[in-house]
């Protein structure tokens, strides 16, 4: 019976060990139970670093790269009509004062230097594509006169009637004068003309009196290399087109502004020869 007894109280005793054990190896990190812990069911493998991953180290950071610099469009020694529009514009926010050229010099690069160094932009002195930018937001496109505000437009088609013979041919539209001999264009210049209380008379003339030193009897100013063609109209010099451009007018002669070809011209022409004023 005792021993009996007994061998029933060891039982227990190993079944008591047997739970016991399974509780411990459900035990956390510093014999505290972890979270789940009693719950039926094997407990969840822990996540295993790979041998790799200790190998990589950190992973690297990536710096942005640098935005390109803007694409230069314009600078000094271009010419062209997009210069010729670069200083139009430029003028119309009064940062070039002289007349567009077409040609980007010294004038256009400070000019554009000032309009950059106003709006926080590298001062260049070049049209790059951000000061294009700016400066086309800021302006409206410009007109012919504008672009021609101190000449040097493309001589106009001639008029049919300068095609023969010897003729001095003058377009008010693009304000030149073009001195062709059977058809073939010999010398172009730039011309402007009277107000529009003095006009130009237009139509076909002749050259009826050539007079190398005049002096206007009327207005009394100096009047170079006169051609005659139409009562006291006439092709000549003008040194006030030369100092103020098409900010003046005549009082309704021709006027040429470059002494040099005017001379040449005066030397060429006869008595006689047709003069065609068109639009």
């Amino acid at each position: 019976m005792r021993a009996t007894f007994l061998r029933g109280s060891l039982a227990v005793v190993g079944v008591i060990a047997l739970v016991g054990g399974c509780k411990a190896q459900v035990t956390g990190e510093g014999g505290k139970h972890p979270p789940g812990a009693g719950v039926s069911g094997p407990a969840a493998p822990a996540p295993s670093a790979s041998p790799s991953d200790d190998a990589k180290g950190p992973a690297p950071t990536r710096s942005a790269k640098p935005a390109p610099p803007p694409k230069v469009l314009m600078a000094r020694g271009a010419s062209g009509k997009r210069v010729r529009e670069l200083q139009a514009r430029l003028r119309q926010v009064a940062w070039l004062f002289e007349g567009p050229t077409g040609t980007y010099g010294p004038a256009t690069a400070k000019a554009v230097e000032g309009f950059q160094g106003k709006r926080g932009l590298p001062r260049t002195g070049s049209t790059d594509t951000v000061t294009w930018s700016r400066l086309v937001g800021m302006t409206h496109t410009p007109t012919r006169d504008e672009l021609y505000a101190s000449g040097g437009q493309p001589a106009a088609k001639p008029d049919p009637r300068c095609m023969t013979g010897r003729a001095i041919c003058i377009s008010k539209t693009s304000r030149t004068l073009t001195w062709l001999v059977d058809g073939k264009a010999l010398l172009t210049t730039d011309v402007r003309f009277g107000s529009q209380f003095t006009p130009t008379r237009e139509g076909t003339f002749r050259v009826y009196w050539k007079s190398r030193h005049h002096v206007s009897t009327i207005y009394h100013t100096p009047m170079p290399y006169a051609m005659f063609f139409s009562g006291g109209q006439a092709v000549h010099y003008s040194s006030d087109f030369a100092a103020r451009g098409y900010s003046g007018a005549s009082h309704g002669c021709v006027n040429v502004r470059d002494e040099g070809k005017i001379a040449s011209l005066f030397a060429q022409v006869r008595n006689g020869d047709k003069v065609v004023v068109y639009w």
